[in-house]
């Protein structure tokens, strides 16, 4: 890039297009401020709520020296930050283009600039710019620009100050709130900086928002998740409780689903997450309001590089992350921008971070959706811890709440029959409490049936989702391209009717059987009497199913093989119940030989009968299961198919529990493809 001086067209031009960027303009300030090493930087506004006002921004930094300001301070296109690399404290330069400090400077009608430099320990320089002479003239030469040298009083210490007069914008309480809170977050406040940077704004809304992220109510969220990317491109990562002990641990293999090295410089993420209600908040000493508070004025993940934020990631409206969209898509215990605060930093000495010329974020190069796609995969995988958990307690209570049911009542009805036998007035009470068990296990029985009603309708749910868009087009679009054919060769009456015409009327009988097929597979799930509880035999069950599903598996090109126990095995249990395993087992498979490439697709649906107990396989020759787990791809919402429900399997497990058995999954069956075992207790064959 060529090196210029600035023109006086460029000049007018940051005149005109300045005001809406005059909080950048002061951040620009405040970096170079920064790497100058400077320790401390303040920021004081004078009656910048209508224009005339002025901006002072002072710091204690090295300074600079005559050649310094001409060649380093007041240059646009490259400066000597290039070259420099790193400052004497090791700081990396945040900058080298220079027109955010310029556009700072041309903010007023007047820029003064005085800088007493460390390697000049006697002498101050100063350089006051007027801008109106800049504007009828044709070349920078026109305007002597005089650096007065003179000596500093003994009193005056290393560092820079700047002072721009008669601001032509104005900056009302909204961007003077903002501009303090943009100043607080530049140099990670959360942390330990290793920068020993420090910057402040002389104004009540900065004195009031310094002292609510002082506060630091990180001890008061409920988990912490630390995670990061070191030069090999490998991950790893740590969930943690409040009271910091270590609930989980995952290595590289667990975060990156296709286990390959992310592509971003090193790079740590942290996040705390918090659960705002009043029970969570009994033990600590906060309240939900103070953490509210706090959360709504820094709340969401905030992106460091090198020490320094880059806005706008994590300000309020930037969801960069998508840690919003993630919850309301998927809510199963995931933070949002208002329940968590979190940071990523980046160590980035190789300049693969650079920043756009707008200063609205970095260039969104491979090296940051690496490093997006990393903090992103952390934040899945704690979902999906944290949702094991929950479903393993879940699973605990369920199975254990029935047992602990009967043991009482039984107690309960062993009492009563004793106090019966002594007193002729218990024989009342026992015989209410008869009642009251009979209408508790009625109303259980109730409860039961509507959920097997609800996960009926889920199944159907899925069913018909996947069906009305993988298949219903199809046949429509025959059908219509059919019908049009008939149209146009039936202008003349033919008898007998050719075989040019008896072929689209063909295709339209099949499309209709497709269709038909599909609505009467759909509305049969939802039948009353199959959520029934009776005598069910199995492989009646799984024939009916796959009497149902024949088009569709059909339509895809697929086969599905029936190798079925030479027995007749029957258990307890709802129709529905038994469909609503096989339809979602089925409904995997075939989405998952769709996504193979081999020119044969295959379903293997296999049956066998053991003393009490019956083995339900079922394997396909597709890919396999990717990306998850054998114990993850079980939990609500996870799937790897893009607009999948992630709930067809959850159904299986749950159902299968209910009915005493067993489920069990294999990435890579006999048929190449996944394979499920359910495992069923039956009654008898």
């Amino acid at each position: 890039m060529a090196t210029f001086r600035f023109a006086p067209d460029i000049l007018r031009r940051l005149g005109e297009e300045l005001n809406p960027s005059l909080e950048h303009g002061v951040i620009e300030l405040v970096k170079n401020a920064r790497d100058a090493d400077a320790r401390n930087c303040e920021v004081r506004l004078s009656d910048v709520t209508a224009p005339g006002g002025a901006i002072f921004v002072s710091d204690d930094g090295d300074g600079m020296t005559a050649e310094e300001l001409v060649d380093s301070f007041l240059l646009l296109g490259r400066s000597s930050k290039v070259d420099r690399g790193e400052t004497r404290r090791g700081r990396v330069l945040t900058g080298s283009k220079g027109l955010g400090r310029l556009a700072a400077l041309r903010a007023g009608r007047q820029a003064v600039i005085q800088t007493r430099p460390l390697s000049e320990p006697e002498l101050e320089h100063q350089i006051a710019l007027k801008w109106s002479d800049f504007e009828d003239v044709q070349a920078i030469e026109d305007v002597e620009i005089r650096i007065e040298t003179r000596r500093r009083q003994p009193d005056q210490a290393n560092g820079t100050d700047l002072r721009i007069l008669g601001v032509t914008g104005r900056l009302g309480r909204r961007e003077v709130k903002r501009l303090a809170r943009a100043l607080l977050l530049l140099s990670d406040p959360f942390g330990d900086d290793p920068y020993d940077f420090r910057t402040r704004l002389a104004t009540q809304e900065f004195d009031d928002l310094e002292a609510l992220v002082r506060k630091k109510y990180f001890d008061a969220a409920e988990f912490r998740l630390e995670a990061s990317v070191g030069a090999d491109g490998l991950a790893s990562a740590t969930l943690s409780d409040w009271r910091g002990e270590t609930l989980y641990e995952a290595a590289h293999s667990r975060l990156r689903k296709l286990d390959e090295p992310y592509r971003c410089p090193p790079a740590r993420f942290e996040l705390w997450a918090f659960i705002l209600n009043r029970q969570t908040f009994e033990s600590r000493n906060t309240t939900v309001g103070e953490v509210q508070e706090w959360l709504t004025e820094f709340g969401g993940i905030m992106l460091y590089v090198n020490g320094i934020r880059v806005p706008p990631y994590g300000d309020p409206g930037n969801d960069w992350l998508r840690l919003d969209l993630r919850r309301v898509r998927s809510p199963e215990l995931r933070p949002s921008t208002n329940t968590a605060i979190g940071r990523v930093c980046v160590d980035d000495d190789d300049g693969a971070f650079t920043e756009k010329t707008d200063r609205s974020g970095v260039i969104e190069n491979p090296a940051f959706a690496d490093l997006r796609q990393m903090a992103t995969d952390a934040l899945e995988w704690m979902a999906r811890e944290r949702l094991k958990t929950r479903e393993a307690l879940r699973q605990r209570r369920r199975t254990s709440a029935v047992p602990k049911e009967q043991q009482l009542r039984r107690k309960v009805e062993k009492q009563l029959g004793r106090l019966a036998e002594e007193a002729p007035t218990a024989a009342k009470a026992k015989e209410l409490f008869d009642s009251y068990a009979d209408a508790q296990e009625q109303a259980q029985q109730t409860m039961r049936e509507e959920v097997q009603l609800y996960r009926t309708l889920s199944t159907a749910g899925i069913a018909a989702a996947t069906f009305s868009h993988e298949y219903a087009s199809g046949p429509l679009k025959i059908i219509r391209r059919s019908v049009g054919a008939l149209r146009r060769r039936l202008k003349d009456f033919l008898d007998p009717v050719p075989d040019k015409i008896t072929e689209p009327i063909v295709l339209v009988e099949s499309s209709t059987d497709t269709l038909g097929a599909f609505t009467d597979g759909t509305l049969s799930l939802v039948d009353r009497d199959k959520r029934r509880v009776g005598r069910i035999e199995l492989h009646k069950a799984v024939r009916q199913v796959a009497d149902t599903y024949a088009p569709f598996i059909k339509e895809r090109n697929a086969e599905l093989q029936l190798d079925l126990f030479d027995a007749n095995p029957y258990l307890r249990s709802s129709e529905a119940a038994i469909e609503s395993i096989i339809v979602n087992l089925l409904t995997n498979a075939l989405n998952a030989v769709s996504e193979s490439k081999k020119r044969s697709r295959i379903i293997r649906l296999t049956t066998e009968v053991s003393d009490d107990s019956l083995m339900l396989t079922v394997s396909d020759n597709g890919p396999g299961v990717l990306h998850f787990s054998t114990d993850d791809i079980w939990l609500p919402g996870v799937t790897s198919r893009p607009g999948g429900s992630g709930l067809g399997l959850t159904i299986v497990k749950d159902t299968t529990i209910d009915l005493g058995g067993s489920v069990d999954a294999m990435p890579n069956g006999p048929l190449g493809g996944a394979t499920f075992e359910i495992t069923l207790p039956i009654l008898g064959r």
